[in-house]
This record gives C-alpha cells, sequence and structure tokens, in this order.
C-alpha cells in the first residue's frame, strides 16, 4: 500500500498498519472500511483477518505490518506521504514500540514529508513526549465538529514540526477554533452513498478563521456520492495551500 493516491493533499500512501474501529462520528461513513471489505472480496492478503467482535466490520480488525516498514526507503524520488490512510496509528492497539519503529523509518528517509493523521489525541498527547519526533513529520487531528475542538489542544501539546487540523468530514459548524500553534487546516465536505451534506457557511466560516490567523486552509472537496461530485471551489476559487514551516530534507 505505497501507492499514489487521489488525495488532493499528499501523494503517496504508506500504511504500516491497517484496521481501526469507530471513535466519533467522522467515522460513520468510513471510506477505510468499505475499501478494506472490498479488497477482503478481491482476495488481497492483508484484509484476510477474521472479524473481531471489538472492531468495526469483518476483516478491518487492527493489524500490524512490520514486513512494509522499509518501503519508503525504497521510494527514489522526494515525496509527501500520507501515513496509515486505512488506519490510525494512535490506535490504543498499536504499541509504543511499534509508532517509534514507524517514526525512525521516517526520520532515516529525510527526503520525503510524511503526513500522520488521527482521531485518537488524547492517547497521542499522553504519548508524545515518548516519541522522538522527526523534523520530516506533520502532525493533525481530525475535527469533524465544534464537540471535537478538544483535540486542537492536544495536538498543540505534541512537539512536531507541522500541526494541522483536519476538518473532515464536515459534518457541522466549528467556530471560534484556537489555530495558536497549528500550521495548516484542511476541510472538506463527506463523500459515498451516504454523504452527509456540508453547508457553505461550515466552510466559509473555519477558511475566513485561517485567514485571520495567517494560517494556510486548503480546501479538498465539496463531496457528494463521488468525492469530486461536487467539485472544489469555495467561493468561487480553489484553495490550495499548503504549510509554510516544511522542514527540508
Amino acid at each position: 500500500m505505497g501507492d499514489r493516491t487521489p488525495i488532493e493533499w499528499t501523494e503517496s500512501t504508506w500504511n504500516p498498519t491497517i484496521g481501526c474501529d469507530r471513535t466519533s462520528p467522522g467515522c460513520d461513513h468510513c471510506y477505510a472500511l468499505t475499501l478494506a471489505k472490498r479488497l477482503k472480496a478481491m482476495g488481497t492478503g492483508k484484509y484476510q483477518n477474521d472479524g473481531d467482535p471489538r472492531t468495526s466490520g469483518p476483516g478491518f480488525r487492527l493489524t500490524l505490518h512490520p514486513d512494509t516498514l522499509d518501503q519508503p526507503r525504497r521510494w527514489r524520488q522526494p515525496r509527501t506521504v500520507f501515513v496509515n490512510s486505512m488506519s490510525d496509528l494512535f490506535h490504543n492497539d498499536v504499541p509504543i514500540a511499534y509508532i517509534r519503529d514507524v517514526f525512525a523509518v521516517i526520520a532515516d528517509t529525510p527526503q520525503h514529508q510524511y503526513q500522520v493523521l488521527t482521531k485518537r489525541s488524547k492517547r497521542l498527547a499522553t504519548i508524545s513526549d515518548r516519541l522522538d519526533w522527526p523534523t520530516n513529520l506533520w502532525m493533525g487531528v481530525s475535527v469533524e465538529n465544534a464537540s471535537y475542538r478538544f483535540r486542537v489542544d492536544h495536538l498543540r501539546r505534541v512537539p512536531a514540526a507541522v500541526r494541522f487540523l483536519s476538518c473532515e468530514p464536515l459534518l457541522g459548524p466549528i467556530p471560534d477554533i484556537n489555530l495558536d500553534g497549528i500550521d495548516w487546516v484542511i476541510a472538506g465536505g463527506e463523500s459515498g452513498p451516504q454523504a452527509r451534506p456540508m453547508q457553505l457557511p461550515w466552510a466559509s466560516d473555519i477558511k475566513d478563521q485561517c485567514r485571520q490567523a495567517d494560517v494556510p486552509f486548503f480546501f479538498k472537496q465539496w463531496g457528494g456520492r463521488t468525492p469530486k461530485a461536487g467539485g472544489r471551489l469555495l467561493e468561487g476559487k480553489t484553495w490550495d495551500e499548503m504549510p509554510t514551516k516544511v522542514a527540508s530534507g
């Protein structure tokens, strides 16, 4: 799973773990679970786990894949890498020792920029001082509505070179975001057959908060039945800003 990806704000994915379970409303229509079921039906080896009642569905129990750890070392050209598009590195079932192994690979490949995104912000903040943070690692948290703004406070405690928010799927307004110490914000609507609609004022308000705080803003999509169904224009333009605090490899 190190292929190029259609995700607009990254270039490749790398999945040293696979599998997850529901932790908040943003997980309800998880694309990773849907994709995992499809890959299992196709006979893809990493998705052939038996169902586990602790998790969200057959074939999606969290599993470690140490055989993938060396994958980024084989990529010749520098790239931006989304870590664990099919999982959450800070899931409680991922040992700290394994997170350290992933971070070590990141540190050993400074030609790449790595993006890690979690909904388990409490665990992230709790163990962050037990990890060595590479300068080429961007750390983000998902914030789908105002009830999850506390994840931003957890993220602020993390000594990552770049801290970012992913407000996707945006499921409600998120007023008064404290953007101190935040270097980048992504926003976007949900996609898929059961996509919950995003309202213009929700996205525009986040964009305006970023403008006021001088934080780069990236609008990923309106969403709909497919990711591209609603296009990417917000108030008549695309917003593709990227973090300015990017370490050079």
